[in-house]
């Protein structure tokens, strides 16, 4: 307490004056806020910054700039806060005044930050390096070629962490990671041309997701400086842990409201087939292991002197070798020949209806009609009568399913003509009772399943994990004023339940929920033995990222040995059966039916068994790897003061 009186004497009087009155200032208003529920405007609420700017002409103020301002933004946070949790709701104008000012303040610390390191060598070189390493490593993923250099992508920035200042390192790390995450998600612009939101704020958007996730990259780096400086009897050794440590930040991004685990470093070897059958063991994360802890060694070897001693830089030769020879071996086997059928197993003929329903006139009212025509019409034209379940793309009829009755029966229809199961995407909603906020509906982006025959009407699956920002609001449930806020999402509600729906077992799952590997676990547990994935990448346009999702669903494939029929509205669509192999992928932007005999799952993984404790298991880590980091620069930090 003596040591913060102390602190504070040098202030100047009017310092005290004028938080005082930026106080006094947020109380009246605090006290007029209006009853209006939800986000209201209220002008009157310009005062406490206005009040704060006249302070800021004097030299005493201007002086103590960084704590008058963070005294400005703590009082006006504070008491937006005490508006939303005492009356549930907040002023538009007390948002804008109290975060906008504080976030120009931080860009213009960050922008100075970033001219003084651009201007030292060191720091150039460190972000050439980075650049160079993340950069390459972006062109990894499938559709892309150079998955099979992963193990060694990334060993310019070991470089760049094991050589270099912990500022320099935040800075080459950040700008790499923005280089690395600008090429696989450049193709979210695409959604500026069919949304219903401004483009301009769908950019920005862009720009702070693709942010986000470099900051990741920036954690990572600087936990691995911590554990760079903790030394155990003259070494590093926690280093040894930090390929897993890297593994559970990937795996927080599986987890929660903000869940996009799109871009995981194991999805690397998608394109080589023999390289993957070790993710029935390991699964993605155990890739993600493989490939850290190969780039540190190799970082490693280059930094030894001698050729006897650099034996190192071969480990990704080793690591390839095994997995291939492992792959080969499996791939050897008669079961796991591409869709081995054993004679008396059921295999369903299975057709899936490729439209090619261009984005921006998906959603059109006047064409609802020839869309719907051209979907149902190619199943009638294309199909044949042996097929057992057709398949179409999610929201292959693009309205709320309950206000096209007359749909309804032709859907009905076509799976007793055909006598098959047909499953189409739409929408749904229910109405809430009694209720009193913004939300009089629940909305859903929906499945829903006819039966031949009739007798047991529909069956309906929602979609469980909700693209955030697009189709919902995260935490929304939390904070029920979100639901106020309209950026042009979905603002759909997510499900609860994953259906096996009976004769063949199969499981429905709608685009996004088919990369979680939890819940294809979870389906296969319950007797599951086909994934059935329907999905609309029509938005992506022609870009890597339907590639990039149809390598994410092929993981999952082989993970919990679970064949997949997936059925993409303007493509890919594919079958993929259990060991990964593909069949029948269709062209992007490609009107067709294909259909074949579909293997379904006869093989059970070590992964499927051991995968929801290996990755809960890999969150604990994460946090005790991070606690533990953290502790031990702190007493190392301590044990230097006193000598």
């Amino acid at each position: 307490m003596q040591k913060l009186i102390e602190a504070l004497k040098p202030i100047p009087k009017i310092y005290w004056i004028y938080a005082a009155l930026v106080l006094v200032a947020e109380i009246a208003i605090f006290v007029n806020r209006p009853d209006t529920p939800g986000l209201y405007t209220q002008n009157i609420q310009f005062a406490p910054i206005a009040v704060a700017a006249v302070f800021f002409v004097l030299r005493p103020i201007r002086k103590n700039f960084r704590l008058s301002f963070y005294t400005y933004t703590a009082i006006a946070f504070f008491f937006l806060a005490l508006d939303y949790l005492s009356k549930s709701h907040a002023g538009l104008i007390q948002i804008s005044v109290t975060f906008l000012p504080a976030f120009l303040f931080w860009m213009l610390l960050f922008i100075r930050w970033n001219y003084r390191k651009i201007k030292e060598k060191e720091s150039r070189q460190a972000l050439a390096l980075s650049l160079i390493a993340w950069g390459f490593y972006a062109l990894a993923f499938p559709p892309l070629p150079l998955g099979p250099a992963a193990p060694i992508l990334l060993v310019p920035w070991f470089i760049v962490l094991n050589r270099c200042k912990r500022g320099t390192i935040m800075f080459a790390t950040f700008w790499s990671g923005m280089l690395f995450n600008t090429i696989n998600y450049y193709w979210i612009y695409n959604v500026m041309h069919v949304e219903t939101a401004p483009s301009g704020l769908i950019l920005f958007g862009l720009v702070l997701l693709i942010a986000f996730f470099s900051v990741h990259n920036v954690f990572a780096a600087f936990v691995y400086t911590l554990a760079r400086s903790i030394k155990i009897k003259g070494k590093p050794w926690l280093l040894v842990l930090f390929p897993l440590f890297y593994a559970g930040i990937e795996m927080t991004r599986t987890r929660g409201d903000f869940s996009f685990p799109w871009s995981h470093l194991g999805y690397a070897f998608g394109n080589q087939l023999e390289l993957l059958q070790a993710l029935s063991i390991i699964g993605i994360f155990g890739y993600t292991t493989i490939i850290i802890a190969s780039n540190m060694i190799v970082e490693k070897g280059i930094r030894r002197e001698g050729i006897k001693k650099k034996w190192p830089v071969l480990i990704p030769v080793f690591i390839l070798a095994a997995l291939a020879i492992q792959g080969s071996i499996v791939l050897s086997r008669t079961d796991a020949q591409p869709f081995y059928i054993k004679e008396g197993d059921k295999a369903p003929n299975i057709a899936l209806i490729q439209p090619s329903i261009a984005q921006g006139a998906k959603w059109s009212r006047v064409r609802f009609d020839s869309i719907v025509d051209k979907t149902l019409g190619m199943a009638y034209d294309s199909v044949p009568d042996s097929t057992d379940i057709i398949l179409m793309a999610e929201t292959a009829i693009p309205d709320h399913i309950r206000r096209q009755p007359q749909v309804i029966r032709r859907l009905q229809k076509l799976a007793n003509d055909k006598d098959a199961y047909v499953l189409t995407g739409a929408l749904d909603h229910m109405r809430i009772k009694n209720s009193d906020g913004p939300r009089r509906y629940e909305i859903y982006n929906s499945s829903f399943m006819f039966s031949p025959g009739g007798h047991n009407g529909w069956q309906r699956y929602i979609k469980k994990h909700l693209v955030p920002f697009s189709e919902r609001i995260p935490f929304d449930d939390i904070f029920p004023i979100l639901n106020y806020v309209d950026f042009g999402e979905g603002d759909f509600v997510p499900g609860t339940e994953t259906p096996v729906y009976d004769l063949y077992h199969w499981t429905p799952y709608i685009c996004y929920d088919a990369i979680f590997g939890d819940l294809v676990r979870e389906a296969a547990r319950e007797g599951s033995r086909l994934m059935v994935n329907i999905t609309n990448d029509g938005w992506f346009g022609r870009s890597t990222a339907p590639g990039n999702h149809l390598n994410l669903v092929r993981y999952r494939a082989i993970e919990t040995g679970m064949p997949v029929a997936r059925i993409a509205n303007s493509g890919i669509s594919a079958f993929i059966d259990q060991y990964g192999h593909y069949s029948h992928n269709t062209n992007l932007f490609e009107t067709t039916v294909v259909q074949r005999k579909m293997q379904l799952k006869t093989r059970h993984t070590l992964y499927e068994r051991i995968g929801d404790t290996v990755e809960t298991a890999l969150l604990w880590f994460f946090l005790i790897y991070l606690v533990t980091c953290s502790a031990g620069c702190i007493l190392q930090r301590k044990k230097l003061q006193k000598q």
